[in-house]
Protein backbone atom coordinates (compact mmCIF):
# COMPACT_ATOMS: atom_id res chain seq x y z
CA UNK A 1 0.00 0.00 0.00
CA UNK A 2 2.59 2.06 0.67
CA UNK A 3 4.39 1.47 -2.45
CA UNK A 4 1.57 2.61 -4.68
CA UNK A 5 0.88 5.64 -2.68
CA UNK A 6 4.46 6.56 -3.43
CA UNK A 7 4.76 6.01 -6.72
CA UNK A 8 1.13 7.75 -6.72
CA UNK A 9 2.94 11.04 -5.74
CA UNK A 10 5.83 10.59 -7.79
CA UNK A 11 3.32 10.66 -10.59
CA UNK A 12 1.74 13.93 -9.52
CA UNK A 13 4.84 15.59 -8.82
CA UNK A 14 6.88 14.63 -12.05
CA UNK A 15 6.99 18.08 -14.41
CA UNK A 16 4.90 18.00 -17.58
CA UNK A 17 7.30 17.32 -20.16
CA UNK A 18 6.49 20.42 -22.24
CA UNK A 19 7.58 22.37 -18.88
CA UNK A 20 10.62 20.95 -19.07
CA UNK A 21 11.71 21.05 -22.66
CA UNK A 22 10.31 25.34 -21.89
CA UNK A 23 13.33 25.17 -19.12
CA UNK A 24 15.47 23.70 -21.90
CA UNK A 25 14.56 26.15 -24.26
CA UNK A 26 14.82 29.35 -22.00
CA UNK A 27 18.88 27.76 -21.36
CA UNK A 28 19.41 27.95 -25.04
CA UNK A 29 18.12 31.40 -24.99
CA UNK A 30 20.50 32.45 -22.18
CA UNK A 31 23.14 30.27 -23.52
CA UNK A 32 23.06 31.73 -27.15
CA UNK A 33 22.45 35.28 -25.92
CA UNK A 34 19.13 35.23 -28.45
CA UNK A 35 18.03 38.53 -27.45
CA UNK A 36 14.68 40.32 -27.51
CA UNK A 37 13.21 40.56 -30.63
CA UNK A 38 15.57 38.15 -32.12
CA UNK A 39 14.35 34.88 -33.56
CA UNK A 40 15.10 31.59 -32.16
CA UNK A 41 16.13 28.74 -34.83
CA UNK A 42 13.64 27.02 -36.84
CA UNK A 43 12.22 23.99 -34.92
CA UNK A 44 13.57 21.05 -36.54
CA UNK A 45 16.86 22.69 -36.14
CA UNK A 46 15.66 23.74 -32.45
CA UNK A 47 14.46 19.78 -31.69
CA UNK A 48 17.70 18.90 -32.97
CA UNK A 49 19.87 20.98 -30.53
CA UNK A 50 17.73 20.08 -27.97
CA UNK A 51 17.15 16.05 -28.89
CA UNK A 52 12.94 16.24 -28.31
CA UNK A 53 10.07 15.52 -30.95
CA UNK A 54 8.88 18.49 -32.94
CA UNK A 55 5.28 17.84 -30.96
CA UNK A 56 6.97 18.02 -27.49
CA UNK A 57 8.87 21.35 -28.88
CA UNK A 58 5.72 22.90 -30.29
CA UNK A 59 3.92 21.97 -26.92
CA UNK A 60 7.06 24.07 -24.96
CA UNK A 61 6.91 26.71 -27.27
CA UNK A 62 3.07 27.12 -26.98
CA UNK A 63 3.42 26.90 -22.93
CA UNK A 64 6.48 29.88 -23.38
CA UNK A 65 4.51 31.88 -25.77
CA UNK A 66 1.23 31.70 -22.55
CA UNK A 67 3.74 32.69 -20.08
CA UNK A 68 4.47 36.16 -22.55
CA UNK A 69 8.33 34.62 -23.14
CA UNK A 70 8.30 33.98 -26.71
CA UNK A 71 5.82 35.33 -30.15
CA UNK A 72 4.54 32.66 -32.31
CA UNK A 73 4.49 34.59 -35.49
CA UNK A 74 2.81 32.32 -38.24
CA UNK A 75 4.52 32.36 -41.04
CA UNK A 76 7.64 33.56 -39.36
CA UNK A 77 9.62 32.04 -36.85
CA UNK A 78 9.54 32.16 -33.17
CA UNK A 79 10.69 35.75 -31.50
CA UNK A 80 11.88 36.13 -27.90
CA UNK A 81 9.41 38.28 -26.27
CA UNK A 82 10.81 41.80 -25.80
CA UNK A 83 8.02 42.29 -23.54
CA UNK A 84 9.33 39.13 -21.57
CA UNK A 85 9.81 39.09 -18.06
CA UNK A 86 12.80 37.64 -16.46
CA UNK A 87 11.53 35.42 -13.53
CA UNK A 88 7.98 34.95 -15.23
CA UNK A 89 6.84 31.53 -14.64
CA UNK A 90 5.64 29.42 -17.52
CA UNK A 91 2.12 28.46 -16.86
CA UNK A 92 1.25 24.73 -16.46
CA UNK A 93 -1.57 24.39 -18.11
CA UNK A 94 -2.57 20.57 -17.89
CA UNK A 95 -1.73 17.53 -19.90
CA UNK A 96 0.17 19.04 -23.60
CA UNK A 97 -2.19 18.78 -26.41
CA UNK A 98 -0.29 15.60 -28.28
CA UNK A 99 -0.76 14.22 -24.69
CA UNK A 100 -4.73 14.70 -25.03
CA UNK A 101 -4.73 13.41 -28.77
CA UNK A 102 -2.72 10.60 -28.08
CA UNK A 103 -5.28 9.26 -25.31
CA UNK A 104 -8.02 10.21 -27.24
CA UNK A 105 -7.00 8.17 -30.63
CA UNK A 106 -6.11 5.32 -28.16
CA UNK A 107 -10.23 5.61 -26.45
CA UNK A 108 -12.42 6.93 -28.44
CA UNK A 109 -11.43 4.60 -31.64
CA UNK A 110 -12.85 1.81 -29.54
CA UNK A 111 -15.69 4.29 -28.21
CA UNK A 112 -16.37 4.90 -32.16
CA UNK A 113 -16.87 1.02 -32.60
CA UNK A 114 -18.71 -0.10 -29.28
CA UNK A 115 -21.23 3.12 -30.52
CA UNK A 116 -21.77 1.08 -33.89
CA UNK A 117 -22.09 -2.13 -32.30
CA UNK A 118 -24.97 -0.83 -29.70
CA UNK A 119 -26.17 2.71 -30.80
CA UNK A 120 -29.92 2.88 -30.89
CA UNK A 121 -31.91 4.61 -33.53
CA UNK A 122 -32.75 7.43 -30.85
CA UNK A 123 -28.63 7.70 -30.21
CA UNK A 124 -27.84 7.51 -33.89
CA UNK A 125 -30.07 11.08 -34.19
CA UNK A 126 -28.40 12.47 -31.64
CA UNK A 127 -25.45 11.94 -33.41
CA UNK A 128 -26.55 13.21 -36.54
CA UNK A 129 -28.25 16.30 -34.29
CA UNK A 130 -24.61 17.16 -33.62
CA UNK A 131 -23.36 16.91 -37.07
CA UNK A 132 -25.53 19.14 -38.35
CA UNK A 133 -25.00 21.76 -35.69
CA UNK A 134 -21.31 21.62 -36.13
CA UNK A 135 -22.05 22.16 -40.34
CA UNK A 136 -24.25 25.46 -39.10
CA UNK A 137 -22.04 26.89 -36.73
CA UNK A 138 -19.14 25.90 -39.22
CA UNK A 139 -18.34 30.18 -39.09
CA UNK A 140 -18.99 30.70 -35.51
CA UNK A 141 -15.85 29.39 -33.68
CA UNK A 142 -17.63 29.35 -30.46
CA UNK A 143 -20.52 27.34 -31.63
CA UNK A 144 -17.94 25.06 -33.57
CA UNK A 145 -16.69 23.86 -30.34
CA UNK A 146 -19.63 23.03 -28.75
CA UNK A 147 -21.05 21.09 -31.26
CA UNK A 148 -17.79 19.24 -31.66
CA UNK A 149 -17.93 18.09 -28.01
CA UNK A 150 -21.79 16.86 -28.17
CA UNK A 151 -20.70 15.01 -31.49
CA UNK A 152 -18.24 13.24 -29.44
CA UNK A 153 -20.22 12.94 -26.52
CA UNK A 154 -23.24 11.92 -28.11
CA UNK A 155 -20.71 8.72 -29.73
CA UNK A 156 -19.70 7.95 -26.49
CA UNK A 157 -23.23 7.79 -25.48
CA UNK A 158 -24.84 5.65 -28.08
CA UNK A 159 -22.11 2.77 -26.48
CA UNK A 160 -24.98 2.54 -23.33
CA UNK A 161 -21.66 2.54 -20.92
CA UNK A 162 -21.70 6.00 -18.91
CA UNK A 163 -18.05 5.54 -17.67
CA UNK A 164 -17.46 6.16 -21.65
CA UNK A 165 -19.08 8.76 -21.67
CA UNK A 166 -16.92 10.16 -18.03
CA UNK A 167 -14.27 9.58 -19.90
CA UNK A 168 -14.58 11.17 -23.17
CA UNK A 169 -16.28 14.36 -21.14
CA UNK A 170 -12.86 14.44 -18.50
CA UNK A 171 -10.99 14.35 -22.06
CA UNK A 172 -12.69 17.31 -23.55
CA UNK A 173 -11.97 19.14 -20.45
CA UNK A 174 -8.18 18.61 -20.77
CA UNK A 175 -8.51 20.48 -24.26
CA UNK A 176 -7.05 23.74 -21.86
CA UNK A 177 -5.22 26.97 -22.87
CA UNK A 178 -2.44 24.75 -24.53
CA UNK A 179 -4.80 23.72 -26.78
CA UNK A 180 -6.75 26.52 -28.02
CA UNK A 181 -3.40 28.40 -27.99
CA UNK A 182 -1.85 25.34 -30.55
CA UNK A 183 -5.75 25.48 -32.25
CA UNK A 184 -5.28 29.52 -33.29
CA UNK A 185 -1.68 29.29 -34.52
CA UNK A 186 -2.31 25.99 -36.49
CA UNK A 187 -5.74 25.31 -37.58
CA UNK A 188 -6.79 26.47 -41.09
CA UNK A 189 -9.81 26.17 -43.05
CA UNK A 190 -8.76 23.26 -45.12
CA UNK A 191 -8.54 20.83 -41.54
CA UNK A 192 -11.94 22.47 -40.22
CA UNK A 193 -13.82 21.59 -43.79
CA UNK A 194 -11.92 18.01 -43.26
CA UNK A 195 -12.98 17.63 -39.72
CA UNK A 196 -16.54 18.12 -41.20
CA UNK A 197 -15.80 15.58 -43.67
CA UNK A 198 -14.72 13.03 -40.72
CA UNK A 199 -17.82 13.61 -39.13
CA UNK A 200 -20.01 12.71 -41.42
CA UNK A 201 -17.44 9.40 -42.02
CA UNK A 202 -18.04 8.43 -38.51
CA UNK A 203 -21.52 9.19 -38.48
CA UNK A 204 -21.97 6.75 -41.64
CA UNK A 205 -20.46 3.90 -39.89
CA UNK A 206 -22.14 3.80 -36.69
CA UNK A 207 -25.73 4.62 -38.58
CA UNK A 208 -24.42 1.30 -40.54
CA UNK A 209 -23.28 -0.28 -37.45
CA UNK A 210 -20.67 -0.71 -39.33
CA UNK A 211 -17.85 -1.32 -36.28
CA UNK A 212 -14.70 -2.40 -37.84
CA UNK A 213 -15.67 1.14 -40.58
CA UNK A 214 -16.02 3.23 -37.79
CA UNK A 215 -12.98 2.36 -35.81
CA UNK A 216 -10.97 3.15 -38.80
CA UNK A 217 -12.73 6.45 -39.40
CA UNK A 218 -12.59 7.81 -36.16
CA UNK A 219 -8.94 6.92 -35.91
CA UNK A 220 -8.19 8.81 -39.50
CA UNK A 221 -9.61 11.19 -38.17
CA UNK A 222 -7.79 11.75 -34.89
CA UNK A 223 -4.61 11.06 -36.81
CA UNK A 224 -5.24 13.89 -39.77
CA UNK A 225 -5.71 16.17 -36.78
CA UNK A 226 -2.80 15.03 -34.57
CA UNK A 227 -0.74 15.52 -38.06
CA UNK A 228 -1.65 18.25 -39.08
CA UNK A 229 -1.09 20.12 -35.82
CA UNK A 230 2.33 18.49 -35.53
CA UNK A 231 2.94 19.85 -39.27
CA UNK A 232 1.57 23.32 -38.68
Amino acid sequence: MKKTAALNENSVNEPRLYRVVSAKIEELIRAENIRPGERLPAERELATKLGVSRTSLREALIALELGGKVEVRGGSGVYVSEQAKPQAEVPSAGPGPFEVLAARRLIEVEVAALAAKHASDSAIDAILRAVEEMEQHHEDRSGNESADRNFHLAIARATGNSAMVGVIEYLWSQRGSLWHKLKEHFQTEELRQQTLIDHRNIFAAIASHDVAGARTAMRAHLDRVTRTFSRG
